[in-house]
């Protein structure tokens, strides 16, 4: 893709014990610390990256986005659900276990961007203030590439009917029902319609389901579990 890489993790090939087992990326979720940095410098070398120019954000289900010049202080990571960058060799990094990653990139303009797209995210407006945070850094929306990745799907994320009412109110798209008849919110079916709206026409959806796979870590079916990562850099 012109210099545009991708890519998403599942659970295995890690060093990560019980219940994070195997490939447990993130560091907020109660795992021994050294084995989540062995676990991303395994991933970033299986990517061909330097561990130190993978960038990370403490999540947080907003809609900032922060601009990646270099990597952080370990100590002064942001609290954001957005990085972009027009750094080549930089890769940004997005954490997940049901909510979706979204990763973007205009090849031509060397400009990507990763998004962490949760229920309150996706409504918070996190994709189009990636978008609009790529576009200051000269992407065109009509260039850009967007992958999402394995994510809860809107057969399985099963809401209370006032919040599906909340979402789809504020994005018509997420609207959805469970394989058993109820209420339910589809988070990538919103984020690919925002996307659709902002111009971005080049997209593809993972076809995993988090909750239904178990070779990904899901938070709704485990509770205590691992994250899955999706990467997102330039040559």
């Amino acid at each position: 893709m012109s210099g545009a890489h991708f890519a998403f993790t599942d659970r295995w090939g890690g060093v990560s014990a019980a219940p994070y087992e195997e490939l447990n990326l993130g560091g907020a979720v109660g795992d021994d610390p050294d084995a989540v940095r062995a676990n991303r410098e395994l991933v970033a070398k299986s990517l061909g990256l330097h561990p130190r120019l993978v960038v990370w954000m403490n999540q947080v289900h907003g809609n900032e986005v922060a601009v990646v010049d270099g990597p952080w202080n370990v100590e002064h990571v942001p609290q954001v659900d957005g990085l972009v960058t027009a750094g080549r060799g930089i890769a940004l990094a997005v954490l997940t276990a049901d909510c979706v990653p979204v990763l973007l990139a205009d090849p031509v303009a060397g400009v990507v961007s990763a998004a962490h797209a949760g229920r309150p995210g996706m409504v918070a407006g996190i994709v189009p203030a990636a978008v609009a945070a790529m576009v200051r850094l000269g992407a065109d929306p009509s260039r850009i590439v967007a992958r999402t990745g394995p994510a809860v799907c809107g057969r399985c994320y099963e809401v209370p009917e006032a919040m599906r009412a909340e979402v789809a109110a504020v994005e018509p798209g997420a609207y959805a029902e469970t394989s058993w008849g109820t209420p339910a919110v589809d988070v990538a079916a919103g984020v690919h319609a925002q996307l659709e709206r902002l111009g971005v026409h080049d997209r593809e959806q993972s076809p995993v389901c988090t909750l239904e796979s178990q070779d990904h870590f899901s938070y709704r079916r485990d509770r205590t579990t691992g994250r899955l990562a999706g990467y997102v850099w330039l040559d």
